[in-house]
């Protein structure tokens, strides 16, 4: 499976993209914005393209766990091998003070305003995809691409 990560707006305090999968629009995500140097937790990741695994473990598996039961979150989506940065996530959020340098999904997006909408919907959209690929051991790859 390959996810692309289209990054349309960048700002001084955030970054606006679109992500696709295998080609077709899945939804609106928000990053902190690019710095030549990395503050932690206020720095996007490089471009570039990274594996996707599981992580089952940590205060957002745990958090994802009691809100979406085990029936549904299996593990978090872990974008895996970024130089300089560890346990970049994919998760629900709606400004940059959501992430720290993690990759927000949401159905809707207001880049004057640097807030994306409905995460959750999307989030319960986009992750079943993903973890399916994942459960038949599938390569799942997430390319970041700046215009």
């Amino acid at each position: 499976m390959e996810l692309i990560v289209d990054r349309y707006n960048s700002t001084s305090t955030h970054t606006d993209g679109l992500l696709f999968i295998n080609k077709k629009f899945e939804c609106f995500t928000l990053e902190d914005e690019f710095r030549e140097v990395k503050v932690k937790g206020k720095t996007r990741i490089p471009d570039g393209t990274y594996r996707i695994e599981l992580r089952t473990e940590g205060g957002f598996h745990n958090s994802y766990l009691n809100k979406y039961g085990a029936d549904f979150h299996k593990g978090m989506l872990w974008v895996k091998e970024v130089p300089g940065f560890e346990y970049i996530l994919i998760h629900t959020g709606n400004t940059d003070e959501d992430t720290a340098g993690c990759l927000l999904v949401a159905s809707t997006a207001d880049k004057d305003k640097a807030f994306i909408g409905a995460s959750v919907g999307a989030y319960k959209t986009f992750y079943p995809k993903v973890l399916e690929a994942l459960k038949k051991a599938e390569a799942v790859y997430i390319t970041y691409k700046t215009r």
